[in-house]
């Protein structure tokens, strides 16, 4: 399991910023994404925040559209990807709802890389 980056809220920003480098593999995909200390999220837009690797990755994805080797990320890779973190952290139903809900109406620069 991957584990839980250290982060905090920013009252200014109304979000939260990364403590530290981050990376997440996909085996599904078999690509990396990476976050840098002192990237900025929202946290799960939407819904209540958890405290999940799932999030940070998917919003990486959904602002760049890309993987870190720079190719393109479709929206529904994006919310797989955030399906399988929430799998791998035991997060069973949140797994199945947050998947269709990013995917019917999130997504950014992913979807904008088409929907499949």
């Amino acid at each position: 399991m991957n584990r839980i980056p250290a982060y905090h809220w920013d009252d200014e920003r109304r979000g939260y910023i990364l403590d530290q480098n981050v990376s997440y593999y996909s085996p599904r995909y078999n690509k990396t994404v990476y976050m840098k200390r002192g990237d900025f999220s929202d946290g799960a837009t939407g819904a209540f925040d958890i405290n999940s690797l799932g999030w940070w990755v998917h919003d990486q994805l959904c602002n760049t559209g890309k993987w870190s080797d720079n190719s393109e990320c479709n929206n529904w890779q994006a919310s797989t990807v955030l399906s399988d973190i929430l799998s791998e952290e035991g997060r069973w139903v949140r797994r199945v709802t947050w998947w269709v809900a990013t995917w019917a109406r999130g997504g950014g620069e992913a979807r904008k890389n088409g929907m499949w």
